[in-house]
């Protein structure tokens, strides 16, 4: 992982099958039971993704075709009947298809699904061909990374990089995916970009971070004066002692 985020490239699968428009009804079921899958990006001539034909997509077509004349039931209107007579790829699909970039981080993917309201997104390179497909279940396996991985991960790339070579005053435990920072550093402005950072990486599935500042040195004699201050020439009683000057 290099220290950054897992990103969409890492965990995606490619290659995929994809359909072309003008695929038909039934080679459309037929390609989704043999690849185990339930939604299928729709390539143009160019191999640039158009839309996603889903099993969402192909359900109104069968529920429509099924209704047989005299068939009791609820009045259809025109416009509603109009995915029963597509017959292709291209006359199904939803588009323009959600898709993610290869480069994209599993978080803003993650967040896409949730606000698209899909399982899966076609993954497209800048020029919008199809590269791969990543899906919800390929978003979790990162967090089956051993713990050991990730701690490690987090001394190299965090603490080393925010607190320096020599630091040993910080502990980096991870238990399931939850990562425990304790210890002392100089530095106390770094501690929540640490937080933040540890929580970045790979496999993280929460951060309890108890960095503290280092303790203050304890004054050895606070009854003497500081040398590094001014003589201002009162006792310890506020009144100025003898000063030495003519005789009148």
């Amino acid at each position: 992982m290099n220290g950054t985020p897992a990103l969409v490239h890492d965990v995606m699968t490619s290659p995929v099958v994809a359909l072309r428009g003008g695929a038909a009804f039934k080679d459309i079921v037929r390609v989704m039971r043999e690849w185990h899958v339930s939604a299928l990006p729709v390539l143009d001539d160019a191999g640039r993704v158009v839309g996603v034909v889903s099993e969402a997509d192909l359900l109104p077509a069968r529920e429509y075709g099924d209704a047989g004349i005299g068939r009791p039931g609820p009045a259809r209107h025109p416009q509603e009947t109009g995915t029963a007579d597509a017959a292709t790829a291209a006359a199904l699909m939803t588009a323009p298809a959600v898709t993610v970039a290869p480069d994209a981080t599993l978080a803003q993917a993650a967040r896409l699904m949730a606000r698209s309201g899909v399982k899966r997104l076609p993954v497209v390179g800048r020029d919008g061909t199809l590269r791969g497909v990543v899906s919800r279940s390929d978003l979790l396996r990162v967090f089956l990374r051993e713990d050991e991985d990730i701690a490690e991960e987090i001394r190299r790339e965090v603490v080393v990089r925010l607190f320096g070579t020599r630091t040993t005053t910080v502990r980096v435990e991870v238990r399931d995916g939850v990562v425990t920072l304790t210890g002392r550093v100089r530095e106390t402005a770094l501690i929540p970009l640490a937080a933040r950072l540890a929580r970045a990486v790979a496999g993280v599935v929460d951060v309890h971070c108890a960095l503290s500042g280092l303790p203050r040195r304890p004054d050895p004699d606070p009854d003497l004066p500081d040398p590094d201050l001014p003589d201002s020439g009162l006792s310890d009683s506020g009144l100025s002692g003898p000063v030495r000057g003519r005789t009148p």
